[in-house]
């Protein structure tokens, strides 16, 4: 794809061996010097473009790189996900994996190509960014660029927003990330609700093993707990395995919890270590000795941080004081074992900003917004071409 208002500019798909590391390695330039950025292991950003990814059994996609006299400096995905229009989002596709230098050709570039791969799709509308589903890491960081980002949670230049929003592209989600220490006072509020119906809840902490047991139970309550939020996807039966087996080697004792209700399955919430922290000087290599200095910090809870990446419960309970008082219930299961490991900060995210009760709930334990995460749109015309979303 040649740009007429820059000639020099060269934006064409990734199909390659070499495009591949190309593509790969190119934020490795673009936040050189930033102390916050932590460079992801080169492990799984290959194996999440590699055909037998579960995303791809319903879903394709297209990546690009954009060279400029021989030198990489941008790159862009696009995505069309087959149960997006099962939800009633036909049309809808996505881009994701931005990153590029402060050039409004380069930019112009990257978002058109992806814009006319979408349009040759059938799609009418754009959004993103999404690296490559809603349910693996998504939005473009607006604030706390000062922070290294947690595990699953990404990072960009300040100015990758003002590109974005120059081209027309306008704000359909705000997805916030709170941070706080674990060893919070209980609020009363939290008491008051346990000591009124906290009989009625059992917790059980799950084990690695346990994991494989119960995913199929796991999978259901987050299928069903998050059908109504914003731009929901359900996680098939292989993309949920796959997501577990991908955290298993993270999970500690008691970091992963499941709530019954009178006995019934109605909630759960997975807290796991911060893997960033764990990999912030590997340069994303884990030859010939990341591997091992990683196993290390693993074995020996070499970690002041944790995410909490995964919190639900099942619609039935949803904007209840049952439903608070299963939340408050996993928390406090949850908080004496981060303590006991040494754990200094915690993340919960992202969180909808529209989510009011869910933030009530995290602010009720003196968590604040650490940062925010913003998710892009724009509609499509026939041709590719794009209008603002109001």
């Amino acid at each position: 794809m040649q740009r007429p208002d820059s000639p020099s500019l060269r934006i064409y798909p990734v199909k390659t061996r070499a495009a591949w590391k190309k593509f790969h390695q190119l934020p490795r330039a673009i936040y050189q010097g930033n102390a916050s950025w932590i460079e992801p292991l080169a492990l799984q950003l290959r194996q999440q473009w590699a055909p037998r990814h579960p995303f791809f059994q319903h879903a394709k996609a297209c990546a690009w790189i954009a060279e400029h006299n021989g030198m990489v400096v941008g790159r862009i995905s696009a995505q069309f996900d087959q149960l997006q229009t099962a939800q009633g989002r036909a049309g809808l596709g996505q881009f994701g994996q931005l990153e590029a230098i402060n050039d409004a050709y380069v930019f112009d570039g990257l978002l058109s190509a992806a814009s006319e791969w979408l349009s040759g799709q059938g799609c009418n509308e754009i959004q993103g960014p999404f690296d490559l589903s809603i349910n693996q890491q998504c939005g473009l960081l607006i604030e706390g660029f000062e922070l290294p980002p947690m595990m699953m949670m990404g990072y960009a230049q300040p100015y990758y927003a003002q590109q974005l929003e120059r081209l027309g592209f306008a704000s359909n989600a705000e997805l916030l990330a709170y941070r706080g220490q674990p060893d919070f006072q209980p609020p009363k509020s939290m008491m008051r609700i346990l000591d009124r119906i906290g009989n009625r809840i059992r917790i059980e902490s799950l084990t690695r093993r346990d994991l494989n047991e119960k995913q199929a139970l796991l999978r259901d309550i987050f299928n069903d707990a998050w059908v109504n939020n914003w731009g929901f996807v359900p996680m098939t039966e292989v993309e949920f395995k796959h997501t577990v087996n991908d955290m298993k080697l993270l999970v500690r004792p008691g970091y992963v919890n499941l709530a019954y209700f009178d006995d019934k399955p109605a909630a759960f919430m997975v807290t796991l270590p911060n893997l960033n922290e764990m990999i912030a000087d590997l340069n994303g290599r884990l030859l010939p000795t990341g591997v091992i200095k990683l196993l290390w910090r693993i074995g020996r809870k070499q970690c002041k941080t944790a995410r909490v990446p995964l919190m639900g419960v099942v619609q039935e309970h949803q904007q209840s004081l049952v439903g608070a008082a299963l939340s408050y219930a996993l928390i406090a299961a949850t908080k004496p074992y981060l303590i006991k490991d040494g754990i200094e900060n915690v993340e919960q995210s992202w969180i909808l900003e529209q989510n009011r009760g869910m933030r009530s709930l995290i602010e009720s334990l003196g968590l604040k917004i650490a940062l925010r995460y913003r998710i892009y749109g724009k509609t499509l015309d026939s041709s590719g071409h794009s209008e603002t979303v109001a």
